[in-house]
């Protein structure tokens, strides 16, 4: 509790389930609640990347999809796009992909994109016209209603939603308080 106020914590703990980047074990863990059409979420994908980076195995980053489709029209899909890369092990290419070209998510660019980072075309295609993923998707996105996440990017550090500056010095300093704190306790 700040201030008397609750602070909000994630509910559906992180897990195999999730695309992460570095190891479970990880004394932090960031989650990020998106949106691959946000223009916040492009704004803040440069600073998690930088705060991925410094950390190395010291942090576990895990993405979550929070399409907000009411006024991303192409959020869903892109994010069940991410989810038939990983599904063939590319998540991370196409979270990549889709971030650096997040004004340009309709269906033939998000099949272009497969083709850039070597995915099965045909499969890919036809997984998103089925909406293979739509299932995985919205438990990403019910799972972060649960948390309180009513915007994107929404950020947890160990299970703690995080509504502080989202700079890089300001994360990196957030990250490395929590990772000493880890250390203190063990």
């Amino acid at each position: 509790m700040i201030s008397g106020i609750p602070t909000a914590r994630l509910t559906m703990p992180v897990g195999p389930r999730d695309h992460l980047r570095g190891p479970l074990t990880a004394p932090a863990t960031l989650v990020e609640y998106g949106d691959f059409e946000c223009p916040y979420c492009g704004e803040a994908y440069p600073v998690v990347e930088q705060v991925v980076q410094h950390f190395g195995d010291q942090l576990c980053y895990a993405f979550r999809n929070f399409p907000i489709t009411t006024v991303h029209p192409h959020a869903e899909h892109a994010a069940e796009a991410a989810e038939a890369a990983g599904a063939e092990g590319r998540f991370w290419e196409m979270y990549h992909m889709l971030f650096e070209h997040q004004y340009a998510l309709d269906a033939p660019h998000l099949i272009r994109y497969a083709a850039a980072i070597g995915l099965n075309v045909a499969s890919f295609t036809e997984a998103l016209r089925d909406h293979r993923y739509h299932q995985r998707v919205r438990e990403d996105f019910l799972s972060g209603v649960r948390s309180g996440v009513n915007g994107t990017p929404t950020f947890f550090l160990n299970g703690i939603r995080y509504d502080g500056p989202r700079d890089v010095n300001s994360m990196i300093a957030v990250v490395q308080e929590t990772i000493a704190a880890h250390a203190r306790r063990h």
